[in-house]
């Protein structure tokens, strides 16, 4: 990706793992759930090209961060995010993909001083609506799928199913980024060193997105969100952009793309990525006063 050394963010509780390259104003990139920050190398060149100083984190317990974390709720994570921002010298435009999405959208109703624009790839920013057993009955699944011996190997089949998503009336399954299984692999390995399918499993059964529907209106940032048409994760991908729409939020449908539109449709995404951040540059972010 033509990033920087690994570094790290030392937290209370462990350390998050990231990269950095460029220079210029602040952009700082968080990847989903199981997924590394390798996920956005169709954008890094494109955004340091543009003069921007790219970060691109790992989720605690992911790619190199510690696995030494008990919390890995979206609140968690938003405050890990806050905290990379403060330490690389805030505000930033924080790009999100899945949860990485809801997590950015926590912190910029935390502290709309550290973040001055939102750019979310399939974020969950609300918690499906679902029956209590139907709740519970995903929890014990997630319990199963993803133990040892079998949940390293259970996750990295399951993970190309989201690149791809549901067939689209009259149109086919999303596009596979052409990187897909060297990036799977990458995610297998890493599942099964120490301490990270145990991190994975609790992140899982953490999972609770009511937490960031009732702060999106704290949100003061311009907001551009990109789901993917066939993306699994919703059941009504225009719905869900309409309601997004209603909050505030730029929205794109990006055809022929799954749960990962960043990687999937880098020809869609990219430029209206860039387009969008750099009508932010100004005094609050990225120009002097």
């Amino acid at each position: 990706m033509g990033m920087s050394k690994v570094e790290f963010l030392e937290t209370p509780d462990g350390r998050i793992s990231y990269e950095t390259s460029g220079s210029g104003p602040l952009v700082v990139a968080v990847p989903g759930m199981g997924d590394l920050r390798s996920s956005y190398r169709e954008m890094v060149t494109p955004l340091v090209d543009a003069g921007y100083r790219v970060a691109i984190m790992d989720l605690r317990g992911h790619g190199d961060s510690d696995t030494t974390f008990d919390d890995y709720g979206d609140i968690a994570l938003a405050r890990d995010l806050i905290a990379l921002i403060d330490k690389l010298g805030s505000p930033a435009v924080v790009l999100g993909s899945s949860i990485g999405g809801s997590a950015a959208a926590y912190a910029a109703a935390e502290r709309p001083d550290a973040v001055a624009g939102l750019v979310l790839y399939g974020p969950l920013l609300r918690e499906p609506k679902t029956t209590p057993f139907a709740h519970a009955m995903t929890r014990v699944a997630y319990r199963v799928l993803f133990s040892r011996p079998w949940g390293a190997g259970a996750w990295s089949r399951y993970y190309p199913k989201f690149n791809t998503g549901r067939p689209a009336e009259g149109r086919p399954e999303g596009r596979l980024a052409p990187w897909i299984h060297e990036h799977t692999d990458a995610i297998r390995r890493m599942l099964r060193q120490p301490g990270r399918l145990r991190a994975f499993r609790r992140l899982t059964l953490q999972l609770d997105h009511s937490v960031v529907e009732p702060r999106l209106s704290d949100i003061k940032a311009p907001m551009l969100v990109f789901i993917g048409e066939s993306d699994p994760d919703f059941a009504d991908q225009r719905a869900e952009l309409a309601w997004l729409a209603k909050n505030g939020a730029e929205t794109e449908l990006v055809l022929e793309s799954g749960h990962y539109p960043h990687a999937q449709r880098p020809d869609v995404v990219v430029p209206r990525t860039l387009a969008f951040i750099a009508r932010l540059r100004g005094p609050a972010w990225g120009e002097s006063a």
